[in-house]
């Protein structure tokens, strides 16, 4: 993987939708894109709050068989990736071409060490007046065995 071909993006106090919007419009525009530190991305809101909004929307079960229900990942990185994903146009193929020149890590891998990160100023927690929760927590009551 050549850095001349990627935008390194620092999700470290970052809110995950705004980072997950910008990207998207990036990606669609022809830009690959790798994401960096998605466990220290940080979602607005308090902590239970945002716990028991997503765990509801986890008990939704298919209706044709309900054994069988939707799967959903718990790593932070899978997350947020699931986020550009959802912004995405899917029903033509530019929205899964452009979701394929993206990468998301949990930390920083060694072969983007190097790298200068760029941080967006529009997706800055520093905006919020109220709470946050970081995606390493929701994640951690979700069931991910990484390190928070």
């Amino acid at each position: 993987m050549s850095l001349k071909d990627f935008t390194v993006m620092d999700a470290s106090g970052m809110i995950a939708g705004r980072l997950a919007s910008i990207a998207a419009k990036r990606l669609l525009r022809g830009e690959k894109i790798v994401i960096v530190n998605a466990e220290k991305a940080v979602l607005s809101g308090k902590r239970e709050s945002r716990l028991r909004e997503i765990k509801r929307f986890w008990e939704v079960v298919g209706r044709a068989n309900p054994k069988r229900g939707p799967r959903h990942y718990r790593s932070p990185s899978s997350l947020l990736r699931d986020m550009v994903w959802g912004m995405l146009p899917r029903d033509r193929p530019r929205g899964r071409e452009a979701f394929r020149r993206l990468r998301v890590y949990e930390g920083v891998p060694e072969s983007l060490s190097e790298a200068s990160f760029e941080r967006p100023p529009e997706a800055s927690a520093e905006k919020l007046k109220h709470g946050y929760v970081s995606l390493a927590e929701i994640c951690v009551e979700l069931g991910w065995r990484g390190k928070p």
